[in-house]
């Protein structure tokens, strides 16, 4: 029996004696005595083609799109590292479907090309298996969260793309209108007010896979455009939040990667978190914890007598290695997060501490440290003393993290997923004013609304985010729902009633017509998909994703457009730079 239109990667040794047709892409030809070898190259993997008749494939190079028909047999040599290794197609026919030019880039796994080059040329860079793999693994996340809410009773509702713009926290990007010139849409940098407006509506159980927005600085894991899972119910409490949040996720690497994770999730508060690891997305899949330095309190150095917190970690082991140079480098990693901090090393080497500051301290201070941070030999101690706790614990967190690192002390095979509950609801801005930690619409916490009026700063928020082995994969909420308190915090932001009612008037009047308490939370599905694939960058796992200038190297969009398009749409462009 012929099994027409087969492909590359099923072939196996069910079908030995078959006729198969195998459609794809040519990844080599070679020689070998008076055989040729082709490996053709589809979604599915790759399979080895051998014809005797050179006259076959003669015409065939690198990348060719054909089609092929043969016969399936049994290869002499297997080839265990492919999945189709112990067989082959005796070829019969070849036609050519389309030819290909010389690549600019390996189409391989492993590739000599640089990223602006794989980006340019995005539509070659996606042949490689590499990346297809991930983009089936962002596919197969997004399967597995339609199948499981579908199957809780939860909506999938579209939310705009042309909104209103409001703040929330980052650069909007804007849209002109061509019928109301002057006036601008902004594309959503999330469906916060709408999927609020959703339980409003009655809806009750809503997500969305949606598309967002945020011009803002690019690094190795943002995009400017990128995807949340979006999700909100109505008359749900946080504890029920958190134990739905544990049952999709574990579904989730259930379906995807076929693990069966522990839960309930670690929990952490954010003042544990910023106190213990200097992060409110700390990686625990390692110790070395950040700790006060108690004794330093003793010592007869300015620094340390003015500053209002003196904190370390502790490195093991690794004192010979730790130069003036390193020291210099750490600094400058503390100094990073707060500029105005002191940092001080100090090294236990042949039973002896030693450190800059050595001559301001004791006999009683060296011992006093080496009891209270248990100092062994080799071990190294680094101190940062500041006025401002949050930015030096910042600082040390991320020179924990660091070490980490550079030391082998993660274990990458390991998924290390807590909750980070309890944030403030508010938090200060540089220019000195209160801002939202995350959005004004999350609930205060119950038992500090005493807090207020008088002390904003102390409010905790019904907020919550979970951390996978260092990356923040979900940021949630329990929502306002009463008028009254969304004023007060309204107030508490600094916005009048103007701009309240300019940027948010829809939204607040909605509020005056019956509101269920809701609560949501929004899953990075490009930052998941990092964390399943074990890549750290967020280019590898978006088809066609923007490099770290917002451009993309493939369309040469952001682009110039025609001034027609500008009058049509009653702008003017002023101070353009040069290209």
């Amino acid at each position: 029996m012929n099994k027409e239109r087969i492909n590359a990667g099923e072939i196996s040794k069910e079908l030995l004696g078959q006729k198969v047709t195998v459609y794809g892409f040519v990844k080599k030809v070679r020689k070998l005595g008076g055989l040729t070898f082709v490996d053709l190259r589809d979604r599915s993997g790759i399979v080895q083609l051998v014809s005797k008749d050179e006259t076959l494939v003669n015409k065939l190079r690198n990348e060719f799109v054909i089609e092929a028909k043969g016969e399936v047999a049994l290869r002499e040599v297997a080839n265990p590292q492919l999945k189709t290794g112990e067989v082959e197609i005796i070829l019969e026919s070849v036609n050519i479907l389309s030819e290909a030019k010389t690549t600019p880039l390996i189409i391989d796994d492993k590739t000599d090309a640089l990223e602006d080059v794989r980006l340019k040329y995005r539509y070659l860079d996606l042949r490689r298996p590499i990346i297809q793999e991930k983009l089936k693994v962002r596919h197969q996340i997004k399967m597995s969260v339609h199948r499981y809410l579908d199957s809780l009773g939860f909506y999938e509702i579209e939310t705009p793309i042309l909104n209103l713009s409001t703040p929330e926290g980052a650069r909007d990007y804007l849209v002109p209108s061509r019928l109301h010139h002057g006036s601008f849409y902004a594309l959503p940098q999330s469906p916060q007010i709408f999927k609020q407006l959703l339980m409003i509506g009655g809806l009750e159980k809503y997500y969305q896979i949606a598309r967002c927005f945020r011009d803002e600085d690019l690094r190795a894991d943002r995009q400017p455009e990128f995807t949340q899972i979006d999700i909100e119910m109505s008359f749900v409490t946080q504890e029920e939040i958190l134990t739905f949040i544990e049952k999709f996720i574990k579904n989730m690497f259930q379906d995807v990667l076929h693990l069966d994770i522990v839960t309930p999730f670690k929990r952490l508060t954010y003042k544990e978190a910023i106190d213990r690891y200097g992060s409110d997305k700390p990686d625990t899949r390692f110790a070395m914890e950040i700790k006060d330095l108690k004794e330093a309190r003793h010592i007869d150095f300015a620094p340390f007598k003015q500053a209002n917190y003196i904190r370390y970690i502790k490195v093991d082991g690794i004192a010979k290695e730790t130069s003036r140079k390193v020291i210099d480098n750490d600094a400058s990693t503390i100094h990073k997060f707060d500029k105005s901090a002191t940092f001080v090393a100090m090294k236990y080497e042949d039973g002896h501490l030693t450190s800059s500051i050595l001559k301001f301290m004791n006999e009683d201070n060296i011992k006093n440290i080496i009891e209270e941070t248990s100092l062994k030999e080799g071990d190294v101690l680094f101190i940062a003393a500041s006025h401002n706790y949050n930015r030096v614990s910042n600082g040390l967190g991320a020179l924990r993290l660091s070490y980490g690192k550079k030391l082998g002390l993660i274990d990458e095979n390991v998924y290390d997923i807590l909750f980070i509950i309890d944030f403030p609801l508010f938090e200060l801005a540089e220019d000195g004013s209160i801002t939202s930690t995350h959005h004004p619409f999350t609930r205060p916490h119950d038992e500090d609304l005493k807090y207020l009026t008088n002390d904003p700063l102390k409010v905790r928020a019904y907020a919550y985010d979970l951390v996978i082995n260092g990356q923040e994969t979900c940021s949630g909420s329990m929502r306002i729902y009463r008028s009254d308190m969304q004023e007060q915090i309204f107030n508490i932001l600094g916005l009048s009633k103007e701009e309240v009612k300019r940027r948010f008037g829809f939204f607040v009047d909605a509020f005056q017509y019956g509101t269920p308490p809701h609560a949501g939370m929004a899953f990075g599905l490009d930052r998941l998909t990092m964390l399943f694939t074990k890549t750290d960058n967020i280019r590898d796992v978006i088809a066609f994703p923007k490099n770290l200038s917002a451009v993309c190297p493939m369309s040469h969009a952001p682009s110039k457009v025609d001034e027609q398009q500008l009058k049509d749409l009653g702008i003017a462009v002023t101070d353009v730079e040069n290209d």
